[in-house]
């Protein structure tokens, strides 16, 4: 068996790993970063990729000059509700604490962000997206992986911590060969493997049997790091809070042509200066481009009339109820909403949308049309509806006979089906319990020693409601741990 040595192992090349890796070898640290998958990014390189963040330059700019983290940390309790008793303050305080200098090592680091956006309760604008997208995060960060010296190893899996009289000294991880290799850690193992929302069995254990069933945007986040955690005594914290089941169309079958931009500085700046001042319209084709591939169909369609059939065109559900949580039992989790021409039109302007992200823009029918040929299908009658998606034209049709009696009736000329959509889980909350310093705690409060938990991965507990914190979570956090890991004992 090959056994390699180094200071510090990080478990999971996305934001906070990578974040963690740079740190912990710039405080002189020898470090091994390993990623299951066969490049770097994770969860990051999949998400809206905003942050956010007080204090910042893009404020100062805006003239929003008085905005302080004491501020941040109390809107962000504004968005938890009923759910504000389960939040781990201590590490919120962390959060904002230290979001301001989070935001700037980005930018140092390459990335480039435009805003500030406001989303409400936040008092002020605070929300950063970077652009042109956020695969911009693993090139840059990936590029100050190599620049510090970070040995990373691609397609390497963990499978379990190597310990030594309570100690955490190493992982034992299987190589893409299925090859059972060891890293030995002298300081510390640092856990940013994400968030379980791929992992069935520890959906099954701490959420529910529906969000077990459900689909994950990042099928590869499987908990990896929880479930080794927990088999030396780490415990979860909110493991019942999931983001989902929640319907999203399926993704493209080819990459978005956005993601395709080289992320280079250079673009990011342009990119910001033209959406500054450029006329919307010029720029509303890549906004729609985004738009109409990352995010799900919004609720308003049912209110108006909509329905939801499955795969063979049968209506299963009460639009208007749990419509996300119905469409995971049904075949293969496969979902079309289904529209008369009437309710088309009547989602091709303000206040009906199909799609929005906060702030930017919103997406209408028409965009729907021209930027995802793939999952939009229109037809003069159910029949020929029917036939267009591989369904039975009676089994459609009693589909949308059952809306005779509702208060919009579905009813021609003219049909538009949208879909398919699925059911996915998008991501989950429980996270390993760790302290203020990031070190994991097992069942009994005490720091098992010689293993940090960052991100996802190491949430402790930590509501990040809104956009811009689970990025922020795990930029903040991996740096930190990786810096207290290095200089640690």
């Amino acid at each position: 068996m090959e056994v390699f040595h180094s200071d510090i192992v990080v478990i999971g090349g996305g934001g906070s790993g990578m974040a963690a890796a740079i740190e912990a070898a710039q405080h002189g640290a020898s470090v091994y970063l390993l990623e299951k998958n066969k490049k770097l990014g994770g969860s990051t390189a999949w998400s809206v990729g905003s942050v956010s963040a007080s204090m910042s330059p893009h404020q100062k700019e805006e003239g929003i000059l008085n905005d302080h983290p004491d501020d941040h940390f109390e809107d962000l309790g504004k968005f938890s509700g009923s759910m504000l008793d389960r939040d781990n303050l201590q590490l919120r305080r962390v959060l904002v604490d230290n979001s301001p200098a989070m935001l700037q090592w980005l930018m140092d680091s390459g990335l480039v962000f435009y805003g500030p956006a406001l989303e409400e309760p936040h008092r002020v604008p605070r929300m950063h997206n970077v652009v042109p997208s956020s695969k911009a995060f693993p090139f840059h960060l990936g590029r100050q992986c190599l620049k510090a010296g970070v040995n990373i190893k691609l397609s390497m899996s963990l499978d379990r911590f190597l310990t030594k009289e309570g100690r955490v000294i190493g992982v034992e991880a299987i190589s893409e060969g299925h090859a059972k290799v060891q890293f030995h850690a002298k300081k510390a193992v640092i856990v940013a493997s994400g968030d379980f929302s791929g992992g069935q069995v520890l959906k099954k254990e701490y959420a529910s049997e529906l969000a077990a069933a459900a689909g994950a945007v990042n099928v590869t986040n499987t908990g990896d790091g929880h479930r080794a955690a927990l088999a030396i005594g780490a415990s979860i914290i909110n493991g019942d809070l999931t983001h989902g089941p929640l319907i999203r169309f399926v993704p493209k079958a080819q990459p978005n042509w956005l993601e395709l931009i080289p992320p280079y500085s250079w673009i990011g700046h342009l990119a910001c200066w033209a959406m500054k001042n450029l006329p919307f319209k010029l720029i509303r084709p890549a906004v729609m481009s985004f738009l109409t591939t990352a995010l799900g169909p919004d609720k308003g369609l049912y209110t108006q009339g909509a329905i939801l059939v499955n795969k063979w065109g049968q209506r299963f559900s009460n639009e208007k109820d749990k419509p996300a949580l119905d469409l995971v039992s049904q075949p293969d989790r496969i979902g079309y909403i289904i529209m008369n021409a009437a309710i088309a039109k009547k989602f091709n302007q303000l206040p009906h949308f199909i799609s929005t992200a906060p702030t930017v823009a919103y997406a209408f029918m028409d965009d729907y049309r021209k930027s995802r040929p793939d999952i939009y299908t229109e037809a003069s009658s159910i029949e020929e509806l029917a036939r267009r998606l591989k369904m039975q034209p009676e089994v459609l049709s009693a589909a949308v006979d059952s809306t005779s009696n509702n208060a919009i009736p579905l009813t021609g000329p003219g049909f538009v089906a949208l879909g398919p959509v699925k059911s996915y889980v998008v991501m989950t909350e429980g996270g390993l319990a760790v302290n203020e310093s990031h070190q994991v705690l097992g069942n009994d409060a005490k720091v098992i020693s010689g293993l940090y938990a960052v991100g996802s991965a190491g949430q402790g507990g930590l509501l990040l409601p809104g956009h811009g914190h689970h990025l922020g979570w795990a930029f903040v956090s991996g740096r930190r741990a990786g810096k207290l890991a290095a200089l640690s004992s």
